[in-house]
């Protein structure tokens, strides 16, 4: 009889585990594109931000383009400080570095409401895009 529920014991776990292996690995290849997803949402926030600036500039609205362009350049510098968690890769932080020596000039030509803005704006978001490959 306990030669019986041993083996009942090994079918029942087996059976557990049958049912346990599918599901775990599913799981799994839900996070990984949970997270492709929340990476791309990210960077996508970055990039509507500078839109916003671009777009905002060019019709005169240099107050809102400021604040727009700032929360680019806040929002690109806390994901290139993430490190390996970043939704940005290496190569990609690497090529955003120098878009950050371009903030004190535009933000300060926003808040001078000067015209000039737009094309750096512009220039900033083509760069933006080629350093991130979108």
């Amino acid at each position: 009889m306990a030669k019986y529920a041993g083996i009942a014991f090994i079918v029942v776990i087996l059976a557990f585990l049958l049912g346990f292996i599918p599901m775990w690995l599913k799981a799994s290849r839900s996070e990984k594109e949970r997270t492709a997803a929340r990476d791309e949402l990210r960077i996508s926030e970055i990039q509507n931000a500078l839109a916003s600036a671009t777009i905002d500039a060019r019709r005169g609205d240099y107050e809102r383009a400021r604040q727009s362009a700032s929360q680019f350049f806040t929002a690109l510098r806390e994901e290139a400080d993430r490190g390996a968690a970043s939704a940005l890769t290496a190569p990609q932080r690497e090529a955003a570095g120098p878009l950050f020596n371009q903030r004190d000039n535009i933000v300060t030509l926003l808040a001078r409401s000067d015209p000039a803005s737009v094309d750096r704006l512009s220039d900033l978001h083509v760069a933006f895009r080629k350093a991130t490959g979108r």
